[in-house]
């Protein structure tokens, strides 16, 4: 089975920045989209960002302006720049690799997911 981890979380104060990274146990070029989610207490799990294959990238509007999604092909790493962080980005933070081919999903893997909090 594929391992994603997720590691970066932590405690931060409002304003601030904070870098969460996702490695998977296969080389990410073999998913088609590599993503963020993330789970506040009481919310349902909502996409952050994600970037495909060819480096498109996608963003949830509430995160535009201050968080970035990048990759690093050779170490099989994704990667979340946090900025401008707000009391509202605390959640649970995981990562999420699918596997495409022929426009069908063979394969969703996710991390254990990461906490995140941002507080004063």
């Amino acid at each position: 089975q594929v391992q994603v981890v997720e590691s970066g979380g932590g405690l931060v104060q409002p304003g601030g920045s904070l870098t969460l990274s996702c490695t998977a146990s296969r080389s990410i070029f073999s998913f088609y989209i590599m993503a963020w989610y993330r789970q506040a207490p009481g919310k349902e799990r909502e996409l952050v960002a994600q970037i495909t294959s060819i480096g498109d990238t996608n963003y949830a509007d509430f995160v535009k302006g201050r968080f970035t999604i990048s990759k690093n092909i050779a170490e099989n790493t994704v990667n979340l720049q946090m900025n401008s962080l707000k009391p509202e980005d605390t959640a649970v933070y995981s990562c999420r690799a699918e596997s495409w081919q022929l426009g069908r999903r063979l394969a969703d893997y996710w991390g254990q997911g990461t906490q995140v909090t941002v507080s004063s």
